[in-house]
């Protein structure tokens, strides 16, 4: 209780007026008796005093409100409440020091966060610069490499043009030469001829007697010869006649010797042609075969080396070297054993129509097919039906009669057929072709067992229909796609350049060491739309391209650039194709997409045929682009 009165007393000294140092007035706030110009009435001075005034009833009530205390019962309980709030109290203070602290280690870490933001803003920054920095450094490096090239090219072709200059007035001045010898020449051999023909003319009028007088004594001569010809042949004939005329013995003697004489010239024309033909049809080939497998002594003859060769071949798989889609492949694949099973069983072969854009590899699986089969092949152009006129029917049957004699069999590979196998209605085939075809149709009218008959066209909807109806099976050669490619480009560059590199025969043929499987797969996405034979010509293009360089090695770059002009080379190629195929109006449109041509669904003819005959449909036009690979069409 003293405590708390106390405590009651110093806050009431406190609010009273009396000041710490025991009442007395600051200094300055008196009348001055230091100089000081401020009196007692002063405002200030009176708002100084009013703070230090004593409230005397304010200590009374304490007082008696402490009096009230002590004499209450609960005083007690007073104090020990006071003693709680004043523990409480404390304890909000440690409450309120403790979060005070929290708050200040939570302004840290987020102090931290934000200085590592900015420490993380600063380091990107910092990166940006160096990026923007590196890239500016870059661009100016390319920029000096450029004009460097730049300068090299505008040198180089400084040099090429002094270059050609140089050769041009070498070549001015050869040529100046030259023209000026053949003027001296030329002169030399004009007075040489005038000193000539002046000397001639000279002697000529000196001796013009002598030649006159011998003119006359030989035509004399002559004169005097010829009619003791013309006598003596009369008196002889003459006399023959009287002779025969009196005489009929000899008369049938010599009748009887003329027509034995006709007789024996006629039997020896027979059979010299007959032999001939014998001999041709035997021994030789027909002038229409370009190109056959076929033994012939003629042949062997003229070509014994290559002839030995065939005979060395042996049957081989008929794809091998051959790159196509696998589902064509697979198809061939069946031909190819059905034909060996036929021939081997001497059964009928079947004929085949082989169609497609150029370079796909007709030709060279009819040859490894005949190979493969152990068939002979001959190999014939449609073109060259044409010019025969109209000795091209006996040509198509000489070829089919030479065929039949075949004793292995023979595929009859005719390629571009379209050339002379075209619609009998169409106004533009002409009598001969028309007669050449029918010849044609005749001999192939039944299956055979001696020889298989494959066609080969890039337009196959201008065959006649009767020569559809003579085909068993059509098979769809298609452009090369991605992974074809790739596999031909590999073959061709080993073939070409790596194989040659690598011969010690081939002394300037060298190849800069570089991914050569790659280079194969990046340029066989650039060659698309590109057929098998502009990729084997590619393999010919590198290595001539190794042989026209200065130290005879391919580089990439070289590669890159043969395979640039290639593309631009086939591009113009196709262009100039679809031109002439719209004049022509032809249904073929060659196209650059991944998928090479289309199709339109054939008719499939029914099971049961109409009892009424009806017109053959017209072939369906086709446009490369989008048909599925390797598909087989059978005739029913």
């Amino acid at each position: 209780m003293s405590w708390l009165l106390g405590r009651r007393r110093n806050e009431s000294n406190t609010a009273g007026g009396s000041p710490p140092d025991g009442g007395n007035p600051p200094s300055g706030a008196g009348g001055g008796g230091d100089g000081d110009d401020r009196s007692t009435n002063s405002p200030d001075f009176k708002k100084a005093m009013e703070a230090y005034r004593f409230d005397s009833s304010a200590l009374e009530r304490a007082a008696q409100a402490a009096r009230e205390l002590e004499q209450s019962r609960h005083s007690k309980e007073a104090l020990e409440l006071s003693k709680m709030q004043e523990m409480t109290k404390q304890q909000e203070l440690i409450m309120k020091t403790k979060e005070f602290e929290a708050a200040i280690e939570t302004a840290k870490v987020d102090q931290k966060r934000v200085d590592g933001e900015e420490r993380r803003k600063t380091v990107q920054e910092e990166t940006k610069q160096h990026q923007s920095r590196a890239q500016y450094q870059d661009q100016l490096a390319r920029k000096r490499y450029e004009d460097q090239l730049l300068q090299q090219t505008r040198m180089n072709e400084e040099n090429l043009r002094k270059q050609e200059e140089s050769v041009q007035k070498q070549e001015a001045m050869r040529r100046a030469t030259i023209e000026r010898e053949m003027e001296l020449r030329s002169q030399v051999d004009k007075n040489r001829l005038e000193a000539e023909m002046l000397a001639k003319a000279k002697a000529d009028r000196e001796n013009q007697d002598l030649y006159l007088e011998r003119l006359r004594v030989k035509a004399a001569e002559n004169r005097i010869t010829v009619l003791e010809s013309i006598r003596t042949a009369g008196t002889v004939i003459g006399t023959g006649v009287t002779t025969l005329l009196t005489d009929w013995d000899k008369t049938l003697t010599a009748v009887g010797g003329l027509s034995l004489l006709a007789l024996g010239v006629y039997s020896a024309r027979t059979a010299t042609s007959m032999t001939g033909r014998f001999i041709e049809a035997r021994l030789g080939k027909p002038s229409l075969v370009r190109d056959t497998s076929r033994f012939s002594v003629l042949e062997t003859l003229k070509h014994p080396i290559l002839t030995v060769k065939k005979l060395k071949k042996k049957p081989a798989d008929a794809l091998a070297g051959v790159v196509l889609q696998p589902k064509l492949e697979e198809r061939l694949r069946d031909v190819a054993i059905a034909t060996k099973n036929t021939k081997q069983n001497r059964g009928m072969f079947r004929n085949i129509l082989m169609y497609g854009p150029p370079g796909t590899g007709k030709t060279m699986f009819a040859k490894k097919l005949a190979l493969h089969s152990g068939l002979d092949y001959a190999i014939l152009t449609g073109g060259d039906v044409s010019p025969l006129g109209r000795d091209a029917v006996t040509a198509v049957h000489k070829v089919f009669d030479w065929a039949e004699t075949s004793r292995k069999g023979l595929l009859l590979f005719i390629d571009e057929a379209d050339a002379f196998l075209r619609k009998r209605s169409s106004e533009t085939i002409s009598e001969d072709l028309r007669a050449t075809l029918n010849a044609f149709l005749y001999r192939t009218g039944e299956q055979s067992n001696k020889f298989m008959l494959v066609l080969a066209s890039n337009t196959p909807e201008q065959f006649d229909w009767a020569v559809n109806d003579r085909l068993d099976e059509m098979v769809e050669f298609t452009l090369p796609g991605l992974q074809e490619r790739e596999r031909l480009l590999r073959l061709y560059f080993e073939k070409f350049v790596l194989e040659p590199a690598a011969s010690t025969s081939v002394k300037r043929l060298k190849v800069e060491p570089f991914d050569f499987g790659e280079f194969c797969s990046e340029m066989a996405q650039l060659t698309e739309g590109m057929s098998g034979r502009e990729i084997a010509k590619l393999g010919v293009a590198w290595q001539g391209a190794a042989y026209a360089s200065e130290d005879g090695v391919l580089t990439r770059q070289m590669a890159m650039d043969r395979v640039n002009s290639a593309l631009l080379q086939h591009r113009q190629k196709v262009e100039w194709q679809s031109e002439q195929e719209r004049r022509e109006s032809k249904s073929i449109t060659y196209s650059t997409k991944e998928s090479s041509y289309s199709q339109v669904k054939p008719v499939v003819p029914a099971i049961n045929p109409p009892a009424q005959p009806i017109s053959p449909p017209l072939p369906a036009k086709r446009i490369y682009g989008t048909h599925k690979p390797g598909k087989i069409y059978h005739n029913s």
